[in-house]
């Protein structure tokens, strides 16, 4: 396999993150030992930790956590022996005042997430992540809904706050092979920094994304074991793992015992089989945020409305991470054009 870079390929393990959206943010102390533990001793390099919509997410609007995401990061440093601890920070969620205390815990790598066009909202956490003595990435969330030249400028606006590298996040699941390469390949031509890549399955093609990305010069990739994230996961690590190896590229990390943890340790706690359903797919092809999902199928099942129309219409509104209020909205408005009738009786 050729790679557009000369320094080491990292992997950062999200389902501890990424795949609290498909736990309902209900990750027990236990299931976070086990699994950290575990990845710390396959060899992972990253593993990230926090609710699914990042640090202070925890709340009514984007679901409580069932344990304090402070103690599960504090669980997962304490046990990791080799693997640094990641969190996520979405400004206006999170603030400086959980990312202190994060660090204060254990986490050494944040990654400050905006949506593609609002990278200006992150030069705060970036700056102070930096003076904390962090490694800080920046995370451009929705990089299908903006133009490739969009997506540079504000890259660029991530590098001058102090960030070692950015990320173009495949939030909706939504791009393709060739836009992947459009889009990493712009990044590497015209920044200094890292690149990174965050896939999402929805259509399927996370690893052959993963792959482009890594082609074309991006040296942080995530994954999720299981695919344990948000819509149909993430780009699957063990599967990613064992690909990369056919392909030449060590990275380090145990595949036997990838395989095994994924099959022993992750398996157990999944709450149903991640796999491409027509709620996944719908994301996709809308180029939805993948964590909207479950709200849709929820606010779907209230109002007595197809959940696919509910994530069309979120897309053609070009809805971001934060407007989970929207979905209601949205649900109800198509049960009075259909006359649909819910669960709580609602018509």
């Amino acid at each position: 396999m050729m790679r557009n870079s000369s320094l080491p390929l990292k992997i950062t393990e999200v389902c501890l993150r990424d795949g609290s959206h498909v736990m309902s943010h209900q990750f027990t102390e236990k299931q976070v030992y086990d699994a950290a533990k575990s990845l710390d001793e396959a060899g992972m390099h990253y593993i990230e930790v926090s609710h699914g919509d990042g640090l202070g997410g925890s709340t009514l609007q984007y679901g409580r956590s069932l344990v304090d995401e402070m103690k599960l990061i504090e669980t997962a440093a304490g046990v990791c022996k080799n693997a640094q601890v990641a969190v996520l920070l979405i400004p206006g969620i999170g603030t400086v005042h959980e990312l202190k205390k994060a660090h204060e815990l254990g986490a050494n790598l944040v990654r400050v997430a905006t949506h593609v066009t609002e990278a200006d909202v992150s030069a705060q956490h970036i700056h102070m992540a930096r003076e904390l003595g962090m490694e800080v990435f920046g995370f451009l969330m929705m990089a299908h809904s903006a133009p490739v030249e969009k997506l540079v400028e504000q890259a660029k606006l991530m590098e001058s706050y102090g960030a070692q590298g950015v990320y173009v996040t495949d939030s909706a699941g939504a791009l393709l092979p060739f836009e992947v390469k459009d889009r990493i390949s712009a990044l590497r031509e015209s920044l200094n920094i890292e690149i990174g890549f965050h896939a999402h399955n929805n259509l399927s093609v996370a690893v052959a994304n993963t792959l482009v990305a890594i082609e074309e010069g991006a040296t942080r990739i995530d994954g999720s074991v299981r695919c344990l994230g948000a819509g149909a996961g993430n780009t699957q690590t063990e599967v990613l793992i064992a690909v990369l190896e056919r392909m030449g590229v060590d990275t380090g990390i145990d595949l036997y015992k990838m395989m095994d943890l994924a099959e022993d340790v992750i398996g157990p706690m999944l709450p149903g089989a991640q796999e491409i359903r027509k709620g996944s797919l719908a994301m996709g092809y809308a180029g939805v945020y993948s964590s909207f999902l479950l709200h849709a199928e929820r606010a779907g099942k209230r109002f007595g409305v197809d959940s696919r129309d509910i994530l069309i219409e979120l897309g053609k509104r070009k809805a971001v991470g934060g407007q989970e209020d929207l979905i209601l909205e949205v649900a109800a408005g198509l049960a009075k054009q259909t006359g649909g009738v819910g669960d709580d009786g609602y018509k």
